[in-house]
């Protein structure tokens, strides 16, 4: 019984949201034998609602007492809210009640205040109505009588007063006053312009010179207007006798005298001075004036000239001396001007002197007339340059009293751009415009002209059998090198002055990059010095007997003189060269050329036995070695060279182990050699597997047959992961540098194929000039100009026929054209590989930038 009390007392059952009443009864009445417990259950049940439903009674009880409390707090409320509106609106009501009173009471205190302020202003405008009226008469009978000064000081109140009257037009007989104001201006006007034509008619200037000052003050007073009339009278009338002289005759008007119409104005200009000044205040700048105008008239005047000179019926073109005589005269007279009229008064509070301050300067006021004509100075300066080329040309690099410095310069270079200078100072002078962007591509015509026809003829033409010394190319580089860095100095100076509209077309890059392109040249010159002094060891290395080696030993003999050799003539290159990025250059390019140069000449030492490419392969690792410590050759103390020469060594020299690993491979059995072939070399010609045997001494056509077909069967099972033909072979069949030819008579074809226009008759191959230039080693220096096919003119060349004579001049042209091209490309690539060094090598390779 108790578990069933338990069970319907529990409250989570009763109250449970998803109370289920099965489930409960079924809980309760879990078992047959508890049904008996029913009417306990259903009294508990009663007595539960019964509880409830006194609660439920108690509750609602209580919140309708509640509802009756907030309902009376709210009435309540209202109440109150109405009390606070009521007297809200009694205090505005008082509010206006006493804002009218206030009214009220200050209304005839306004009155007052306007009576007053109105009794003030006319009381002022009456007295000042009275002056004017008296100023006015005052003034009628001082102008009567001229007594300017005093004119002068009651002018200026009478225009003051008027002022204040402005606003009184209206009044007929303010209006009145005011016209009588104005014609009396007027007439003291008219009067003051009569009394300066009498005394200039007269002759009366000096009597009447103080009078005339006086009667400027008054014109300072009658304002801009007045005093503008005058000033232009005065000139207009000075001027009178030069335009009647200068425009009337037309030989008094020709460019011929154009100094005696200077002359006329300084001396007109010294008269004003003397005897006109005093009558004019300073500030008005007369003078100054009268120059304006005269430049104004001149200049209308050249035009005039200059145009019918231009339109001759005979077809006679202007004299250029003569018009370049004038201009410089001009020039000087608008300097003249400019430094008389100069002064720190221009720039003044008075409207007509600063109201444009260009308007006074004199540069250009003349000259101005002269810039449709100046395409005349730059060709005259054009046919000036053409004769300093062959005049350079035939000048030494030095004068034979000058000492050799590592630093010097052609002194021709200098002079050129020192004539340039001076030319486009004064061409910036005369113009900004079309004249000056002319003038800037007649400078990169000649800089063009100069580095073909002097620098590179200098390197390549005019040096002899031997080619230039090592003084006269680091000569030549030095030039180049100031050249190339003038050339943008030059760019920047003529883009600053030009107009903006012409800036996008000033461009002397090309010109730059041919002066890099022959620093280049220089370079590969340098090299081609090394390379002679290391012909004898190459001739050594050939004539050794590598198939009868029988052991490896010690370096070769030839190793020591090549080193030798190297070391020596590098030190010289390097203790001349002034800037590391070129010496960093020559070593990479004398790496490069020498690594070459060993290559070739193995393609000359064969047959090669296995012991000799060991040996080879050893003698190569000495020369690696020796060829990493070039920067550093002159250093007084020891010192590791860059990191990225150092890589750049190994990477240009490693091409060559591949080659001396195969041959060092025995052809039996035949699939270690083809095997080897194919991981070390990665090649699937024959013709260069072919090549590999005949180094071998493997000539026998049986043997070659089967090595060949193993090979092929080799080839077909690596598939695509070969090349067509490994970059070394191209190396090995170029002829070895000096092979069947003196160390003079190769050098002498390094000259003769670098031509410059129109002094050699050699050929000039454009397509591969640039790579010959930088890898001649490489290709051989008797490819260096070796003339490409054109089928389009004939070539002159060992075992060719000539052009024919008519033909030559046109070819010199496309011969220039095409060695321009070719050095601007080779100048292009050296600037590009110039910004990758930094510093390099040691003392010895030059670490003061010039």
């Amino acid at each position: 019984m108790a578990q069933v009390n338990g069970a319907l007392s529990s409250h989570s059952d009763l109250t449970s949201a998803d109370y289920d009443p099965l489930e409960h009864l079924n809980t309760i009445f879990s078992h047959p034998s508890t049904l008996s417990s029913a009417p306990t259950v259903s009294q508990a049940l009663q007595s539960h609602q019964k509880t409830l439903d006194g609660s439920i009674s108690d509750l609602v009880t209580n919140q309708a007492a509640s509802d009756e409390s907030n309902l009376f707090k709210i009435r309540q409320t209202q109440e109150d809210l109405n009390v606070l509106l009521t007297k809200i609106e009694v205090v505005r009501l008082r509010a206006l009640q006493t804002e009218e009173a206030i009214t009220t009471m200050t209304a005839d205190i306004k009155r007052l205040d306007g009576t007053k302020r109105n009794l003030t202003l006319s009381m002022t405008v009456l007295k000042r109505l009275q002056m004017l009226t008296t100023a006015y008469e005052q003034l009628r009978s001082l102008v009567r009588t001229r007594q300017y000064r005093e004119c002068a000081q009651l002018l200026a109140a009478v225009v003051q007063l008027m002022a204040h009257f402005r606003s009184y037009r209206s009044i007929d007989q303010i209006a009145a006053l005011g016209r009588k104001v104005t014609e009396l201006q007027r007439e003291l006007l008219e009067q003051i312009c009569e009394d300066f034509e009498s005394a200039f008619q007269k002759n009366e200037i000096n009597s009447k010179k103080g009078l005339l000052s006086e009667a400027c003050a008054v014109l300072d007073a009658l304002g801009d207007g007045a005093r503008e009339r005058l000033v232009n009278w005065y000139c207009n009338t000075v001027l009178k006798e030069y335009r009647q002289i200068f425009r009337g005759n037309d030989e008094a008007g020709s460019l011929d005298n154009i100094s005696r119409r200077y002359a006329w104005l300084n001396r007109v200009l010294k008269t004003y001075d003397h005897d006109h000044a005093a009558m004019f205040p300073q500030h008005w700048r007369v003078n100054e004036l009268l120059a304006n105008t005269f430049c104004q008239s001149t200049r209308e005047d050249f035009k005039g000239i200059l145009q019918r000179s231009a339109q001759k019926a005979d077809g006679q073109r202007l004299d250029v001396n003569l018009l370049l005589s004038c201009l410089q005269e001009t020039l000087d007279f608008e300097h003249g001007l400019e430094r008389r009229f100069a002064s720190d008064s221009r720039r003044s509070t008075d409207t007509m002197t600063s109201a444009d301050d260009k308007a006074h300067a004199f540069e250009q006021a003349i000259s101005e007339a002269f810039e449709p004509y100046l395409s005349l100075w730059v060709e005259s300066q054009d046919k000036y340059l053409a004769t300093l080329i062959p005049k350079y040309r035939s000048q030494p690099l030095r004068s034979t009293d000058e000492d050799f410095s590592p630093a010097l310069v052609i002194p021709s270079s200098t002079e050129l751009f020192q004539v340039y200078r001076l030319n486009l100072a004064q061409c910036a002078k005369l113009s900004t415009g079309s004249r000056l962007l002319e003038l800037s591509k007649t400078f990169g015509k000649y800089l063009d002209q100069y580095g073909q026809q002097v620098l590179f003829y200098f390197l390549g033409g005019s040096a002899g059998l031997q080619g230039p010394s090592l003084e006269d190319t680091n000569t030549i580089l030095n030039t180049a090198d100031y050249c190339y860095t003038t050339c943008g100095q030059l760019e920047e100076k003529i883009k600053a002055r030009i107009d903006e509209e012409y800036k996008s077309s000033v461009d002397l890059q090309n010109q730059a990059d041919t002066f890099m392109g022959i620093a280049g040249a220089a370079v590969r010159a340098f090299v081609r010095k090394v390379e002679i002094e290391c012909e004898p060891t190459w001739r050594e290395m050939r004539n050794t007997g590598w198939s009868k080696l029988e052991n490896v030993g010690d370096q070769s003999s030839y190793v020591s003189e090549l080193v030798r050799h190297v070391r020596s003539k590098a030190a010289e290159v390097l203790r001349l060269l002034q800037k590391q990025q070129y010496a960093r250059i020559f070593c990479d390019n004398l790496v490069d050329s020498l690594t070459n140069s060993y290559i070739a000449n193995i393609m000359q030492c064969r047959p090669i036995s296995e012991v000799g490419a060991e040996q080879m392969l050893l003698d190569f690792y000495v020369l690696k070695k020796a060829f990493t410590e070039l920067p550093t050759i002159n250093s007084e103390t020891p010192q590791q060279p860059q990191a990225t020469y150092s890589k750049r060594v190994a990477q240009t020299m490693s091409k060559t182990d591949p080659l001396l690993k195969t041959l060092q491979v025995r052809p039996s059995p035949p699939e270690a050699l083809v095997q080897a072939y194919l991981i070390h070399l990665k090649d699937r010609s024959e013709a260069n597997f072919r090549t590999i045997l005949d180094l071998k001494g493997v000539t026998r056509k049986q043997d070659q047959a089967s090595l060949v077909e193993l090979f092929n069967a080799h080839r077909a099972s690596q598939g695509d992961s070969l090349s067509a033909s490994a970059p070394i072979f191209s190396v090995l069949r170029t002829p070895a540098p000096g092979a069947g030819a003196g160390a003079s008579g190769t050098f002498n074809q390094l000259g003769s194929n670098m031509p410059t226009p129109n002094l050699s008759g050699a050929k000039f191959d454009a397509a591969t000039f640039g790579s010959a230039l930088l890898n001649a080693a490489k290709d051989g220096v008797d490819r260096f100009g070796s003339p490409a096919p054109n089928p389009s003119s004939t070539i002159s060349s060992p075992g060719r026929v000539a052009s024919p004579p008519h033909e030559s001049q046109a070819r010199e042209i496309q011969q220039a054209g095409s060695l321009n091209d070719n050095l601007k490309n080779i100048g292009r690539f050296f600037r590009r590989d110039m910004g990758t060094f930094g510093r390099f090598g040691g003392k010895g390779a030059g670490t003061d930038e010039r």
